[in-house]
């Protein structure tokens, strides 16, 4: 009958939703952070190297106060 299937398609979606919930936990124990950065474009690249470069950790909120002051002599 038709509800056979049912067993084997609940176990599919299981397994094909596992990667999705599982990448939140490797994400937290790897970087520190659960989400990721989206690096497509150049634009988005270049905001995570200065936002890694200004404070050592792309994922902090960086406003003006993140930048330093430039030294008058």
């Amino acid at each position: 009958m038709w509800f056979e299937i049912l067993p084997g398609a609940a176990i599919i979606t299981v397994l094909l939703s596992v990667p999705i919930y599982a990448t939140y936990g490797v994400q937290k124990l790897t970087l520190g952070n659960a989400f990721r950065r989206n690096m497509d474009e150049r634009f988005s690249r270049v905001m995570y190297q200065r936002d890694f470069r200004l404070t050592d950790n792309p994922y902090v909120m960086n406003g003006l106060d993140a930048i330093p002051d430039e030294k008058k002599d």
